[in-house]
Formats: structure tokens, sequence, C-alpha cells
């Protein structure tokens, strides 16, 4: 079979995913959902989760129509590029924006039937949440392939690609759009998802915890559903458009560079290799999807196991299949051996090339876990300084965040030099594809995550058993310990994935060298090393103007219901006895103050918030880049990618892990931390400063820290989407 008969298969892949992501819809929605109460709160939490998601897309609905006129008539004018980039680019936009709602509607289901199946076993438990989390990862790569496989086969056969040349570059130039529309998305959805997350949990954590003294979740809190919410619009839309977005753009830059190859080597001739550096990354990424499914089966766990180890089950083995498929696939498609740019380079260092990416990952996942893990060494440091208070606290925060980025950067770096060795530009790629190829289970894993943190928010609210919640707590403390690890693996592949758009945009450019000693150049380094901090800066301003009115509003509940007063009242009366032991009278004026919180309120709050301030950080990612391109030229503009990537890079690591390591630090002291013979808890003195460090660390891991991720690949892919028009 040729690569032109296969490319029409390809879309068939993620028809799969698709149909794997149905079944297992099907198989949440036959779950029960438990108690009239939490279904109440669960109905209550997917209203506010879908309100924002029509909100934001009412916006970006009018970005996107706007931006592919502009698309579209460049294209007509430029012979390089083609009106079909702007039908790419509203492709992009759409799938991305597809695969954020499906996660989010199924994730609002699975969250309470998890809280249900908790009230049972641990084990259906994560088979409930993990289910959930599947429908989120499946459905990334399954609209990733068929989105960019369809158009790839479409475009080919429209520009006759598959008889290579002109016609070839045409077909990618115009893919690009794709790629651009995916990025667009992601970044809005990262941006305005994190801002209407931290702004409930901010609000929540420090009227709720801190002043109200009541606990994380709980029912008398207005800002707990809004809180909720966010864990969704967050955590499993916008974590699932970043990686989304980078799963498209590694294979697109791959292709080009694969292309770049097949023009400068007289190797890939016959009928079977002929374009085949050019398709490798997207069969990589349908045998990816096959892989991942494979995985999800084998996560499982019995009443009393450890549910950290069905997830490694799942990804090793998915992993494991993914490396032995990846050299049959590389050996069987690729020349043995092939000259390029004066170097000789071998199928088998593609595949090694490969193996770097999957490394690399792993390694930064782990390190990022070993800082930011519960009962880790960086995290008691944090809670044994919290001793002294919050400034203390946020001090030892700050340093951990620091002093974290050195390994991972270090992984990149070798993986980088070692990528290139191997298989030259396309190497550091093919390691961004293979960083990725197995994205289905992944951002499974990762999803899984805050299904179970609401799963314990619905048990709370609901005031279920001790023992469910005991089983919540135990899957949201492993979901912390994956979304760590999920963050690291997130920027990891962002850092690759730039660098592979980075030097797909250095070749349809036409740039042979960046010279940094020269003045335009130094000059768009500069300008790129400083975009991370105002692009930060924007997306922390945001959060603490949303904060405060939330915060302003949860205060307002509290003082001006009587309601809410009194129960506060109540609570405090019977601290720590349980609610079936008040008396009634009690309990119905506790139940009457639960009906007159005003939820409705603080959602809308960080709705509005979000979708307002979510405008700013989107503007800055998407003009600069086209301002220094047109204004600079081609070559200021790579100073300019050179730039935020290697700031932008180092920024996430430090605000993702510092954010991180004050979480879990406080999470160490909710449970319990013993120190020189005293055990400190909630309400301590220590516990109220890590709150505050937490407090801090929210914007810095959820919002700002995570959106550069999309940044600095939003940055290269409109550069990449501009080089057919300001070629040297």
């Amino acid at each position: 079979m040729n690569i032109e008969n296969l490319s029409l298969i390809i879309p068939a892949f993620g028809i799969l995913a698709l149909l794997f992501t149905w079944w297992k819809t099907k198989q949440i929605n036959a779950q029960p959902e438990g108690t009239p109460k939490m279904a109440k709160i669960a109905a209550s939490i997917q209203e506010g989760a879908m309100a924002f998601l029509k909100a934001e897309y009412k916006v970006l609905f009018v970005f996107v129509i706007a931006v592919a006129i502009l698309l579209g008539w460049s294209g007509s004018q430029n012979p390089n590029s083609h009106v079909y980039v702007a039908v790419s680019f509203v492709v992009g936009a759409f799938c991305s924006a597809l695969a954020g709602y499906l996660g989010m509607v199924v994730a609002t289901k699975a969250n309470v039937r998890t809280t249900n199946a908790a009230r049972e076993s641990l084990g259906k438990a994560l088979e409930v949440a993990f289910a959930g989390g599947s429908v989120m990862g499946l459905g990334v790569v399954g609209l990733g392939i068929l989105g960019l496989g369809g158009l790839f086969a479409y475009f080919a056969q429209e520009f006759s690609a598959f008889e290579g040349g002109a016609a070839l570059n045409t077909t990618l130039s115009v893919l690009t759009g794709f790629s651009f529309g995916a990025s667009s998305i992601a970044l809005f959805a990262r941006v305005g998802g994190g801002i209407y997350t931290k702004a409930a949990d901010v609000g929540a954590d420090l009227v709720g915890k801190v002043e109200a003294g009541i606990p994380e979740d709980h029912p008398l809190n207005p800002a707990t559903i809004a809180d909720n919410v966010g864990d969704n619009v967050g955590d499993v839309a916008g974590m699932g458009a970043d990686l989304f977005e980078s799963y498209v753009g590694s294979i697109i830059g791959t292709m080009i560079l694969g292309a770049a190859m097949v023009a400068g080597s007289d190797n890939f001739q016959d009928e079977l290799n002929g374009l085949s550096p050019v398709f490798l990354p997207l069969l990589l990424g349908a045998i990816g999807i096959v892989t991942s499914i494979l995985g999800t089966f084998l996560v499982k766990v019995k009443d009393g196991g450890d549910p950290h180890k069905a997830l490694n089950k799942g990804e090793l083995v998915a992993s494991l299949a993914m490396i032995i498929c990846s050299y049959i696939t590389i050996n069987y498609f690729l020349p043995q051996t092939w000259n390029y740019d004066g170097a000789t380079f071998t199928s088998d260092g593609v595949f090694y090339a490969i193996i770097i990416g999957l490394v690399s990952g792993l390694a930064i996942g782990k390190i990022t876990e070993y800082y930011t893990g519960t009962g880790t060494k960086p995290v008691k440091s944090i809670v044994e300084q919290s001793i002294t208070g919050s400034a203390t606290n946020i001090i030892g925060g700050l340093g951990i965040g620091m002093i974290s980025t050195t390994f991972p950067i270090l992984i990149l770096a070798a993986a980088v030099v070692g990528a290139h060795e191997l298989a030259g530009l396309y190497g550091i790629a093919i390691a961004a594809v293979g960083m990725l190829s197995n994205t289905g289970i992944q951002l499974a894993v990762d999803a899984y995550g805050p299904i179970s943190d609401n799963a314990g928010g619905i048990a709370e609210m609901s005031e279920l058993p001790s023992e469910v919640r005991q089983r919540t707590d135990k899957l949201d403390a492993v979901g912390n310990t994956t979304a760590a690890i999920g963050k690291g693996f997130a920027i990891g592949s962002a850092a690759l994935t730039a660098l592979a758009l980075f030097a797909a945009f250095k070749e349809t450019a036409g740039i042979d060298v960046i010279d940094v000693s020269t003045p335009k150049v130094m000059a768009g380094l500069f300008i790129g090393a400083m975009l991370p901090f105002l692009f930060s800066a924007l997306a922390m301003g945001a959060v603490g103007r949303a904060a405060m009115a939330m915060i302003q509003e949860v205060r307002r509940q509290f003082k001006e219901i009587p309601a809410l007063k009194k129960a506060l009242i109540i609570l405090d009366k019977n601290d720590g006895k349980p609610s079936d032991q008040w008396s009634e009278v009690e309990r119905a004026q506790f139940d009457e103050a639960i009906d007159a919180a005003e939820y409705g309120k603080c959602v809308e709050i960080s709705t509005q918030s979000a979708i307002k301030e979510m405008v700013a950080p989107g503007l800055v990612a998407i003009l600069t880049p086209v301002l220094i391109g047109f204004g600079g030229g081609p070559v200021m503009l790579g100073g300019l990618l050179a730039g935020v990537t290697a700031s932008g890079v180092l920024m996430a690591l430090f605000q993702s892990n510092a954010g991180g390591a004050w979480d879990n630090a406080k999470k160490m002291v909710e449970e319990g931390y013993e120190m020189g013979g005293v055990k400190y808890g909630k309400g301590s003195d220590v516990h109220k400063a890590t709150v505050v460090g937490d407090t801090v660390g929210d914007p810095l891991k959820d919002t700002s820290g995570p959106s550069l991720n999309i940044l600095l690949k939003l940055m290269s892919v409109v550069a990449l989407v501009l080089a057919p028009f300001i070629k040297v």
C-alpha cells in the first residue's frame, strides 16, 4: 500500500477514538447519580460549566469568523498559500472547542456518579472517574487525527501533493491554519478557565477557610459551586485544549520538516517511502490511539488497593506498546539510511529520537512530582517554614519553584541535543511527537483528577458518611500527583513542540541562520523574553480582580443573609459533632441556610470576569508576532520566538511547581502534620499560613503557568502561518 492510499485510512483511527468515547459515555450515563441532593448539586455544577462554555464560545465565534476572513483574503493573495488556510483554521478551532465541550459534558456527569460509586467501593469509584477522563483523552486525539488526517488527505488530493514539490509545500502551508485555530481556542480556554477557577477558589478559601473557619467544599460557602465548576473549566477543558494544541502542533511541525528532508535528499523516491517523513507523524498519532485505548482497559483496582499503581500500569503498557509499534512502523516506512544537508541519518536514529521524547517527558513529570508531591522533602520544608507565618511560607515556596526549573531544563537541553544528533531538526520534532504519542491515556489520567476532586466536593456538600469522603480523597490525592506530572508533561511537550514549530518556521521562511549578534535579532530576543512576564502579569492581575469581586460577594452573603449567619453559629456550637446528632431545630435551620446561599451570583461573577479578562492576554499572544514579523522581518521574528521559548519554559516551570508545592503543603497540614511533638491541623496558625501560600500559588499553577505553554506554541504557529508572506 502506498502513502496516498494509506492517508485515506488515517481519519478512520480518529473515528475509532470517537466511537470509544461514545461507548465510555454510555457506560457513565448508565451509572446512578445517587441521592436527590447529590443530583441537585451535580446539576448546579453542570449548569454553571455549560453557562461558562456558552458565554466563552459566543466571544470566540466572533474571533474565529473575523480571523478566518483575514486568513482567507491573505491566502488568496499569496502564491505560497491558498484561501483554504481559512478552512483549516475554522476546522482546527471547531475541533479544539468540540474536544473541550465533550470533555466538560462527560466530566460533569462523571463527578456525581464517582461520588455515588464511592459509596460502594474505591475500585468502582476509580472505574467511573477514569472512564470520564478517558472520554477527554481519547476525544482530544480522536478529533486531532480525524481533523488533521482528513484535511491532509483532502488537500493533498486537491493540490496533487503526492507528486511532491511546490504542491506539497502549499498543502502543508494551508494545513498550518488547523494548528492556528487549535492554538487560538486553547489559549482562550486556558486563560479564561484559569481565571474562572482561581477567582472562585481564592474566594472560597480566604473567606470560607480563613475567615469563617468552615471546611473546603462546605455547603454553607456560597462560592463552593463556582469552585467545583472551575475544576472542570480549568483542569478539564483547559488542559484538554492545551494538549490538543501541542498534539496537532507537533505533528504539523514534523510534517513540514519532513517535506524539507524529502526535497533535499535523493533517498525518498520509491512509491512506499516517497513522502514517508511527512506522513510518519500522522501515522504515529494514529497508532497512539490504539495503544492508549489498550492502556485504558488495564486501569483497575480492588478496594483497599492503590489507584496510583493502577493508573501507572495503564500508562506503562500503553508506552511499551507504542515503543514496539513505533520501531516496526519506522523501519517499514523509512529508508535504512539517507543523506540530508551534509549529514547521514538512519531509521534507527529516528526511533531513538522518539524514545528520547518519551523518556524526557516521563522524567520531567517525575521531577515535577518530587518538587510538588505530598510528603516530599521540598514540600515538607515549606510546611516547616509556615510555623513562623505566611511570609516565610511564601519565601519557601518561591525558592522551591525556582530551583525546580534546574533538572527539567537540563533534561530538555539533553533531549534537544540528543535528538538533533540522531536525526537533525526532524529528530527534535519527532521527539515531540514521541512525547505526545500517548496523549490519549496521559490526558485520561490527568482529567481523572478534577473529576475525583469534584466527587469529593459533592460528597462534602451532600453530607455523605465519612468513609465516602475518605475514598474520594484517596482518589483526589492520586489526582493531585497525576495533575503535577501532567503539568510537567505539558510544559516539556510545549518546549519541544515550540522548537519543532520554530524549525518549521525557519524552513518555510527560507532563513538559514539567525545571528544573535545582529541588532534586530537581539531586539527580538529581548522582546520575546519579556512577553512571558507581561502575559503572566495580565493573567495574575485578572485573577486578582476577579477574586476581589468574589471575596466581597461571599462576605456580603455571610453578613447580609440571616440564615447563613445563624448557621455559622450552629456550626461553631457543634464543632466536630456529626450533623445527625444536632437538635431538630438546628438541623432545620442549617438546611434553610443552604437553600438561602446564593451560589448563582458567585458563578456569574466568575463567568463574567473570565470572559472579560481573557481578551487582553490573548491579543498579546496573537498580535505581537504579526507586528514584529511585518515590522521587523522574518529574522527579527525568529529572535522573538527564541526569546519567548527560553523565558516561557522557565517561567511555566517555576510558576506551576511553586503553586503545586504550596497546594500540597496546605494539604499536609490539613491531614495533621507533627513537628517537634506538636501536631498542627485545620484551624491552626500554621494552617492559615499555608492557606495564604496556596492562595498565592493558585493563579500561578492554574492560570498563568499553564497558559504560558500555549503562549509559546501559539506564537510559533502564528509565525509559521505568516512565513509564506514574509519569506526571505
